[in-house]
C-alpha cells in the first residue's frame, strides 16, 4: 500500500528562524519555509521536515545522518562555520579531540542543531 509513498523524517524545533539559519546557512542544505515548518531537500532528493512546537524536547538519538567521504575535512570545515561537536567518553564510546568517534562502528562525529537535536557526519567508504 506505502510502497509508492514518497515518505519522509520530521523532527520539531523550538526555534525554526534558528533552525531555517543553521541549516540553509551553515550546513548550506536547500531550506524551504512554510507556514507549517521548514522542508529540508537533501542530496539525492530526499526531504526532512522541521515543524515548530512551543514544549520541544530535543531528541536523544540521532534524527540525521551525513555521509561523508573525509569525516576529518567535514569536521575541520564545520568547526571552522561555528558549529560545535559532542564529545563523548562513556564506556565504549570515545570521541577524540574533534569529537570523532572511531572503532566502534563507522567513524561518526555529532553535533546539535539550535533545537538541541542531535545530527551526525559518518564517514563511508
Amino acid at each position: 500500500m506505502l510502497k509508492e509513498s514518497k515518505a519522509f523524517s520530521s523532527f520539531s524545533s523550538n526555534d525554526l528562524p534558528g533552525s531555517k539559519r543553521f541549516y540553509g546557512e551553515t550546513l548550506g542544505l536547500d531550506v524551504t519555509e512554510s507556514r507549517e515548518g521548514l522542508k529540508l531537500t537533501l542530496a539525492g532528493g530526499g526531504t526532512v521536515f522541521i515543524y515548530g512546537k512551543p514544549n520541544h524536547t530535543a531528541a536523544s538519538f540521532t534524527v540525521l545522518n551525513f555521509p561523508v567521504s573525509n569525516i576529518e575535512k567535514a569536521v575541520d570545515d564545520l568547526t571552522k562555520l561555528g558549529v560545535r561537536f559532542e564529545h563523548y567518553d562513556m564506556g565504549d564510546l570515545k570521541t577524540d579531540a574533534k569529537g570523532i568517534a572511531r572503532g566502534m562502528g563507522p567513524t561518526i562525529a555529532w553535533f546539535k542543531d539550535p533545537a538541541g537535536n542531535i545530527l551526525s557526519v559518518l564517514e563511508t567508504q
